[in-house]
């Protein structure tokens, strides 16, 4: 078993398509993207798609960063339930929130269609599965609150979830509006897109300082040059607390996952499960027919307590697998730990912060980083013609 997250799992499984240089000497261009993973590499192509003049800078190597400990379930839930957000936001931001989360797997899909690319995409069906019996209720109350604007669930009764997936949960809720995806192969995908319309892409390239000058453009300065820009679009994930001040705005969690030795496809109908508790247990299968699965999140502390903390996570996200379908040889080929944000309503931050004038900010805080990153592309790209994306105030760091 490959126990690390020095040498991530879809870095592994796909070897390296391309490399990038580092930054050697001065530049400029119209948008510097600070981040190369899938946040950045959906950021440049749309960008690039408007016909913007694109740089794009991160100090690890491309996707070595979060998108390789991503565990790539793109659903359009909300670590906050519809009916909570609905209770701290109000109505018609929660219900914005939920749409958007729920259209941008389909804006995802027809990319990847019309460029082409082969990052296996893969349609399935989300079953939120109820912990215990006392998350029934809420839960038909969250299917009922989904179903008035729009979105197709469906409720399973204990009965129905053992006949059909054969586990013992007294309730769950099934949506067909859900996918799988190779990250990594997606993440190159898009950025090869960008490089082919004249995007620049720099990895091993650390931005130490963001320096403002007289004319209020933006200088990115790293160890070999900097980067002139008129914006900054910030879609480096975590690591944005520190240099832009977000600290306030997000909690940091280490979370924790495996990838097994290839089983017999299809062993458990082939779809996304998740379950109600908190951390939630949460497994995929992907196109070898192994089982992706990842949960037993705990607070950041440092990178070191981190790696410390992992083979004792595998043991329990194994022990976890093991019980719910006993009968099956689940064998751990790879395992790897990474670290996320946590904001308090679940929501991400997209878009401009009011303290930093000419920098715009995608960080998919939550469960569903890539889903939120499609939504932030759209926000960005109005961002810079000028104008106001209509959900921008639903993501607005001022909300």
């Amino acid at each position: 078993m490959n126990l690390t997250s020095d040498h991530p799992w879809w870095a592994l499984k796909n070897g390296i398509p391309r490399t990038f240089p580092p930054l050697e000497g001065n530049t400029k261009c119209e948008v510097a993207i600070l981040g190369a993973g899938i946040t950045g590499a959906i950021l440049a192509e749309a960008l690039t798609a408007d016909g913007h003049d694109v740089v794009v800078l991160d100090g690890r190597e491309v996707c070595h960063g979060s998108t390789c400990a991503s565990t790539a379930l793109l659903q359009y839930e909300i670590d906050t339930h519809l009916v909570d957000l609905i209770e701290m936001h109000g109505r018609e931001r929660a219900e914005r929130a939920y749409l958007a989360c729920h259209r941008s797997i389909d804006l995802l899909e027809r990319k990847i269609g019309a460029l082409g690319l082969e990052c296996a995409f893969t349609r399935k069906d989300s079953v939120y599965l109820a912990s215990k019996q006392e998350d029934v209720e809420p839960l038909q109350r969250e299917a009922a609150a989904r179903r008035r604007i729009g979105i197709e669930v469906e409720d399973w009764s204990a009965a129905e979830v053992s006949g059909r997936l054969g586990l013992p949960h007294p309730f769950a809720l099934r949506s067909t509006q859900a996918a799988e995806v190779d990250p990594f192969r997606l993440a190159h995908g898009l950025l090869a897109a960008a490089v082919a319309r004249g995007a620049r892409v720099h990895d091993r390239t650390r931005v130490e300082e963001v320096v403002r000058d007289r004319t209020g453009a933006l200088h990115l300065v790293t160890g070999r040059g900097h980067v002139g820009t008129r914006w900054l679009v910030v879609a480096s994930g975590y690591e944005a607390v520190e240099m832009f001040g977000c600290g306030n705005l997000v909690s940091l969690h280490n979370s924790f996952a495996l990838a097994s030795e290839p089983m017999e496809r299809r062993w458990w109908n082939d779809c996304l499960l998740w379950e109600s508790a908190r951390p939630y247990f949460y497994l995929r299968t992907d196109a070898d027919g192994r089982a992706i699965l990842g949960g037993e999140d705990i607070p950041f502390r440092s990178p070191a307590a981190r790696e410390k903390a992992l083979a004792a996570k595998v043991r329990k996200l194994e022990k976890r697998f093991h019980t719910m379908f006993p009968e099956l040889p689940m064998e751990t080929a790879y395992a790897w730990a990474g670290t996320f944000g946590e904001t308090e309503d679940g929501l991400a931050y997209l878009g401009e912060k009011p303290d930093e004038p000419g920098c715009l900010f995608a960080l998919g805080y939550g469960g569903n980083g890539i889903t939120y990153s499609m939504t932030a592309a759209e926000i960005i790209c109005e961002a810079v013609k000028g104008r106001r994306h209509e959900d921008a105030g639903v993501f607005a760091f001022d909300r």
